[in-house]
């Protein structure tokens, strides 16, 4: 089966920091994924890979509502969107003060293209990019203290707007997605990550992410190959999910960490990607 190509028209980044992002694996993980007619994320997350990869046709998912709210939007409306997601980004909003009221300011907005709105703001505010929520939902990451008002991310924006012609966004479970899988696709799982030492970061969501969940994205998985699809899922290289891939084909990988707060706990981490 041929390998994906990698050539500079795939090189258009993702414009929201995000937690587990791929965009430092690219050169690694892009090889390995397939050239066949269309590929699909059950865990879009920022999109580093669906913006990177070349396809014909896309299917993104996530199970956080407002990044998919987000792809909604920039994909219906992009000008309106993309207008309205600049206008935070000044320097009066560069400020603690002013950080908390829009963060209240999202957490009480129920229209989810108004919460769109504010996402790109909050991502690029925040404290490192973080995305977090507590059990009811609030986003509750706290001022990230920029030094300077960040910069817009115009190109990149109207860039994944282009690529949100060829896509259908689904809002939901990652079940769904992997669910319309069959010949020609290629299926790419990033699930929150399994740590065998300490509690991985799972809450993107009020519910988190737990081992059945991963079980059930294997399962789901398998399922897709049976119909002729092509899958390959991402997660830390550990005796667990070393046995939760049994039987696939393992690439081992490496990336380096940038989200802990203390510079000495940022370091190279063991991936792994199991194929089938």
């Amino acid at each position: 089966m041929r390998p994906h190509p990698v050539t500079a028209a795939t090189a258009s980044k993702p414009f929201l920091k995000w937690t587990g992002g791929k965009q430092r694996l690219l050169t690694q993980l892009l090889p390995l994924l397939p050239s066949r007619n269309r590929l699909i994320e059950p865990f879009v997350g920022a999109g580093s890979v669906f913006l990177a990869a070349e396809y014909d046709s896309y299917i993104i998912n996530d199970g956080n509502p407002d990044l998919v709210a987000m792809w909604t939007a920039l994909q219906a409306r992009p000008r309106e969107y993309i207008s309205r997601a600049a206008e935070p980004f000044c320097e009066a909003n560069r400020s603690k003060h002013a950080y908390a009221s829009i963060r209240l300011q999202f957490n009480e907005q129920t229209d989810s293209f108004e919460r769109a709105v504010l996402l790109p703001y909050l991502n690029r505010f925040g404290f490192n990019g973080l995305w977090r929520v507590n059990s009811k939902g609030r986003f509750n990451v706290p001022y990230g203290q920029p030094k300077v008002v960040p910069i817009f991310p115009w190109d990149s924006m109207e860039a994944a707007a282009r690529k949100l012609e060829r896509c259908l966004v689904l809002n939901g479970g990652f079940r769904g997605a992997i669910e319309l899988a069959g010949e020609g696709d290629v299926v790419y799982c990033d699930p929150p990550y399994v740590d065998d030492a300490a509690p991985s970061f799972t809450q993107y969501t009020a519910t988190g992410f737990g081992m059945d969940e991963q079980r059930e994205v294997v399962r789901a998985c398998e399922s897709a190959v049976q119909r002729g699809a092509t899958v390959l899922i991402s997660n830390h290289d550990t005796p667990t999910t070393r046995a939760l891939y049994a039987g696939w084909r393992i690439h081992e990988v490496s990336v380096r960490r940038s989200v802990s707060a203390a510079v000495s706990a940022r370091g190279t981490a063991r991936e792994l990607v199991a194929c089938l």
